[in-house]
């Protein structure tokens, strides 16, 4: 018999590392996404190919494969599904309620800013260029556009002319998910840094895993190291914030919130009730990581102490363009960089196609400060190389 029976929904390379850390508990997994061969799919026991906004498919699966517990991997699931099962016996990871008020920014921005009375930016919603225009003025320029509903930062810009909002407008629209055209209008902050905190929420309380900082890059990260740089007064606040919210969203598991920090002020950002990409840099970091802290929170097993295993830093692999035909090269060359207590590793996602800025796999590195972590990650990063037109390999 296996420890627990989950259900997967959404199977890419934050969801295959999850699958990995159950496996060696013994778990059962059953990865659903809405193509096959998604990378979790690839080490799970069985797969379900559907849209997890098809909440008649979600359910079916649900019932074929009565699971103990659902888990969530992405932000696009129907969320009414999600609370109709939960409020009959099915449990949800971390909860229904944290997968519906985050499936979408402003759900959460709302909840962050006004019933928790959370620090956040200035900002509005609009639902059409127009509203997006006067949501400018009412922030100030410049701003930041980006859909209320999308993944990896996609359709997010800064406008910074009243000319630049239509463009962002419809930059916003053409790169959403779902059937909204609804974006978030945000004020611009001129942070001295971006962080992740990993907040665990377990049957015993709330943990911390060191800051993580990351640097963004079309609105989706491109290097994250750990620990990040900060004062412990802003540490300290930034702790407070993101307990509050996850004891306020309810259930157990990992939590990514993320905040601006600018001079002595943590400026809550966004938060995903789940591991989270800028965390991949925990699995040479720190023990145990994101994804093992995760699966414990969820099957309520103990939290181990945990440590540190030195300034680490994580760069993304990408795409160039779209392809179903390519091969992917120089992964030697890239482990060849480690050193003793300064290793290189990588993880390849297994993707089957490609898309242009499509993370395809990251590079981990560990070194005596987080700067030099950044650059030898980002130097084996470049080692590995995708060459089109071959089989996928």
């Amino acid at each position: 018999m296996p420890l627990a029976t989950l259900l997967l929904l959404g199977s890419g390379e934050l969801g295959r590392e999850f699958t990995i850390a159950a496996k060696r508990l013994g778990c059962r997994v059953i990865a659903c996404d809405r193509y096959d061969d998604a990378p979790a799919m690839q080490c799970a026991d069985t797969r379900e190919v559907f849209s997890m906004l098809d909440g008649a498919a979600l359910r079916a699966a649900v019932e074929k494969h009565r699971p103990d517990v659902i888990v969530p991997e992405i932000e696009a699931i129907d969320t009414a599904t999600l609370l109709a099962l939960e409020s009959e016996g099915w449990r949800v990871a971390p909860s229904a309620r944290a997968a519906q008020l985050t499936m979408n920014r402003d759900g959460i921005r709302d909840f962050a800013a006004k019933e928790l009375g959370l620090t956040t930016s200035r900002y509005v919603f609009a639902e059409s260029r127009d509203e997006a225009m006067a949501g400018a003025e009412t922030t100030g320029l410049p701003c930041v556009i980006k859909p209320v509903m999308s993944s990896s930062g996609k359709g997010q810009s800064v406008a910074r002319t009243a000319e630049e909002v239509g463009t962002a407008w419809d930059h916003a629209v053409a790169n959403m998910r779902g059937d909204r055209p609804r974006v978030i209008v945000e004020e611009f902050i001129a942070f001295d840094s971006e962080i992740t905190l990993l907040t665990l929420s377990t049957k015993d309380g709330v943990l911390f895993c060191p800051p993580i900082g990351h640097r963004q890059e079309a609105g989706d990260y491109r290097e994250s190291w750990q620990p990040a740089a900060m004062s412990e007064n802003v540490l300290a606040s930034a702790q407070e914030q993101a307990a509050k919210v996850v004891n306020a969203l309810g259930g157990h598991g990992i939590f990514g919130v993320e905040f601006f920090i600018a001079g002595d002020r943590a400026i809550f950002s966004e938060l995903s009730p789940r591991p989270h990409d800028t965390g991949m840099v925990t699995l040479i970091s720190q023990s145990p990581n994101e994804f093992e802290l995760h699966l414990r929170a969820i099957l309520g097993l103990p939290i181990p102490a945990i440590e540190l295993a030195g300034p680490s830093a994580s760069a993304v692999v990408l795409a160039d363009r779209e392809s179903g035909h390519f091969a992917i090269r120089g992964l030697d060359s890239a482990l060849a960089l480690g050193e003793a207590g300064r290793p290189i590793d990588a993880r390849l996602f297994g993707k089957p196609s490609t898309l242009k800025n499509r993370r395809m796999g990251v590079a981990l590195a560990r070194a005596e400060t987080a700067e030099e972590a950044v650059g030898r990650a980002v130097e084996a990063a470049g080692k590995i190389v995708l060459v089109y037109d071959e089989p996928t390999n």
